[in-house]
Order: structure tokens, then sequence, then C-alpha cells
């Protein structure tokens, strides 16, 4: 009987120091699996955007800007009517936090414009991603969308306009401003203004003939606004110009769409003004957010 009582106790001996051993190699080898060191080390979450908040998107243009993009809200001759159409109309949005916009309109006796502001503050809900890489992929995204031309292509046109005007347009200096084609006839001028077509003409992007926008102004990355940007100028076939500029700053990223639909179809909006105007509104707008 004590020895039948005394074989359960060794066995019971072994088994512990079995469990010692096998524990110990568990321990052991516990020390160089990389999960636990992974959790120690764990980098912080990506940093927050720098913005929390966003303008009010109809008080973010002033009078004077909205009188140069939209000349018809001047000749609006009811003052309250006049009022109306410089507090614009906000955009519909589900969070005012994360997206708003504002809508303005006005019809003058040459033409009917809109302008449209949206700002979009991004959040990123991915702790390896921030809040500026997630508007970085937003705003690429667009860029990619708008299928801009080649930088080559565009800055080569710009520098060789004044020389290839100067050299086809040797029978006359007051032929400089249009390019010479084969189509160079008076028609391509008249369309936007004898003053536009001047000032054009100085700049070496006279607008061609057919109205379409000019090789020196066409869409383009632009390094002078927010952190990215870029700008798009199209023209229907009703011969209604659209000029978008959009553009990054941190988290936010700002849209900027002004089109202009002229009276008639033998008129063309001038490029290189509506593009100037909308880049002064993008710049105004830029200074908001580092104030």
């Amino acid at each position: 009987m004590q020895r039948k009582a005394y074989v359960p106790g060794v066995a019971a001996l072994l088994a512990v120091l079995l469990a010692g051993c096998t524990g110990g190699s568990g321990d052991d080898d516990g020390t160089t699996d990389p999960k636990p060191g992974e959790s120690a080390t764990t980098p912080t979450a990506a940093q927050p955007g720098k913005y929390r908040t966003l303008p009010e998107p109809c008080a973010a243009v002033s009078h004077g800007t909205l009188d140069s993009l939209l000349p018809g809200i001047k000749q609006v001759t009811d003052e309250e009517q006049r009022e109306k159409a410089y507090e614009g109309t906000a955009t519909q949005t589900y969070d005012t936090d994360r997206k708003v916009g504002c809508r303005w309109k006005a019809q003058s006796t040459g033409a009917t414009d809109h302008l449209l502001v949206d700002f979009e503050r991004v959040v990123s809900y991915d702790n390896a991603v921030s809040d500026d890489d997630r508007a970085t992929e937003i705003y690429l995204t667009r860029e990619t969308s708008a299928d801009l031309p080649e930088p080559v292509a565009s800055s080569e046109s710009s520098e060789a306009s004044e020389p290839s005007d100067s050299s086809d347009s040797s029978e006359s200096p007051e032929s400089s401003g249009s390019p010479s084609d084969g189509s160079g006839s008076p028609s391509g001028d008249s369309g936007s203004g004898p003053s536009s077509s001047a000032s054009d003409a100085e700049s070496g992007s006279a607008t061609p003939s057919d109205g379409s926008t000019p090789s020196a102004l066409q869409p383009r990355t632009l390094d002078d606004l927010g952190d990215e940007a870029f700008l798009d100028d199209a023209l229907s076939s009703t011969r209604q110009r659209t000029v978008t500029v959009v553009f990054r700053t941190s988290n936010v990223v700002v849209t900027i769409q002004y089109d202009e639909q002229p009276a008639t179809t033998t008129d063309v909006p001038s490029s290189k003004d509506m593009q100037d105007r909308a880049r002064k509104l993008a710049g105004q707008l830029a200074g908001t957010f580092n104030d």
C-alpha cells in the first residue's frame, strides 16, 4: 500500500517538473516574439490636421471681389435684390464642420456669371494616416481627374509665345496679338473685346480665333498657392468658359469654380481675365487660413 501511495506522488512531481520546463521554454520564446515588442513600441497616432473649423463660405468673399467676378450685381437696381445677390446661397451640406459652400449668380447685359466656393475639411479615420496625408490624396484625385497637360508643354509655349508672335506677324505690329497659324482673321479678337485683346497681345497670350484657351494659359499646376494647387480652364460649345482653381492648405481642400456664359455665341469670355480673377480670389481665401 505504501508503494502504491509513493508512485502517484513521484508521477505528480514529474508532472510539475515537466510543466515547469515547458513553461520556462514558453517564456523564453515569448521574450523573442515580436508581437509583445510591437505593442510596446507602437507609434503614436498620426497628427491631426491644422484646421478644426471652416470659414463661413457666403461671408468669405468681399463685395468688391464679387463686383469684379460678377459685374451684373452692380447693375441690379433694386437694393434689396442686390443685397440678396451679394449674400449668395449656401450649398446643401450634412456636416458644416466638414464641408460647406456658397453660390453666387449675376446677369449683366453681356453675360451671366456664376461663382462657387467650396471648403472641405478632411479628417482621416486611420490612425496610421494623418489628416494632411488624407487631404493630399483627395487633392491628387481631383488633379488627376482634371487631366492637366504636361507642364513642360505649357512652359515652352509661354516662353516661345512672344518670339513666335513677332516672327509670324512681321507684316504689321498690330497683328502681333493673334496667332498666325493660317486662321489669322480679326474675328477672333472681336470675341473678347478690344481692350481684352490688347492686354492679351501684350502678355503673349491672345485668345485664338476659335475661342480656345491660349497655350500660355492652359490648365496647369500653380506653385504660389497653398501647399499644392492647380487651375483648369474649359470652353464649351456654347462659348461658356469655366475656370476652376483647387488648392490644399493642410487638411482643407478649397475649390473655386467660376464660369461665364456670354449673351451671344459670337462673344468669347477672356481666358486671361477670368483666370486672373479666380486666382486673385484663391489667394485671398488662402490668406484667411493663414491668419
